[in-house]
C-alpha cells in the first residue's frame, strides 16, 4: 500500500465534501442577495432547458436586488416566470430585457428555519467526513494486519488522517459561522 497516494486521495475526498457544502450553503438564501440563488434555475425556451446564466448576464444591485440582463428580449418573460416558479421567495419585475429579482427581508421565524437548515446541512457533511475517516482507518488497519505497512507507518498515517479531518471540520465550522452571520444580517 502506498500511504502517500492513500493520503492524497483521502484529502481529495475531504475537499470534495467541503466544496459540496460550500455549494449547498450558497443555494440557501439569506438577507444578502447572491448570484448563486438564481444562476442554476432552468428556463424552458425554444424547446430547450437552459439555465438563466446561459441566457443573460447576472449582477447584484445592493442592497437586495439581482439584475438579469437577457440577451434575447423574447426570453425575458420565460426567465421571470422560471424565477417565480422556483419559489425561492424573490419578487420579480421585468422591464424590457432587464429582470429585477428583489429579495424581501427575512422574518425572525424564517431566519430561525434557515439557520436550522444550515446547521443540519453542515452536520450531514460532518457525518460524511467521520464515515470516510472510519473507512480510511479500517483500510489502514487491514493493511497493517496483512503486513503491507508496519506499525509505525500505521500510526503515522492514522495521525495524518486525523489531522486532515480536524482541518476539514475547522473549515466546515467557518463556513457554518459565515452563513449563520449572513442569515442574521
Amino acid at each position: 500500500m502506498n500511504t502517500e497516494d492513500f493520503l492524497k486521495q483521502f484529502e481529495s475526498e475531504l475537499k470534495t465534501s467541503t466544496e459540496k457544502l460550500k455549494s449547498d450553503l450558497a443555494m440557501i438564501r439569506s438577507n444578502r442577495p447572491s448570484v448563486e440563488l438564481i444562476e442554476g434555475i432552468k428556463v424552458s425556451l425554444y424547446e430547450q432547458m437552459l439555465s438563466i446564466q446561459e441566457l443573460g448576464s447576472i449582477s447584484l444591485q445592493p442592497p437586495r436586488d439581482i439584475l438579469i440582463s437577457v440577451w434575447d428580449k423574447n426570453a425575458a418573460g420565460a426567465v421571470a416566470k422560471a424565477i417565480e416558479d422556483a419559489k425561492i421567495g424573490l419578487s420579480v419585475s421585468s422591464d424590457g430585457n432587464v429582470i429585477r429579482a428583489s429579495l424581501p427581508i427575512l422574518t425572525e421565524e424564517r431566519k430561525a428555519e434557515l439557520s436550522k437548515l444550515v446547521k443540519k446541512t453542515s452536520e450531514e457533511t460532518r457525518i460524511q467526513i467521520r464515515t470516510r475517516r472510519d473507512e480510511a482507518m479500517k483500510k489502514i488497519k487491514a493493511a497493517q494486519d496483512s503486513k503491507d505497512i508496519n506499525k509505525d507507518q500505521e500510526f503515522k498515517v492514522k495521525e495524518k488522517i486525523q489531522k486532515q479531518v480536524e482541518n476539514t471540520n475547522d473549515q466546515i465550522e467557518k463556513l457554518l459561522e459565515g452563513k449563520l452571520k449572513e442569515i442574521g444580517e
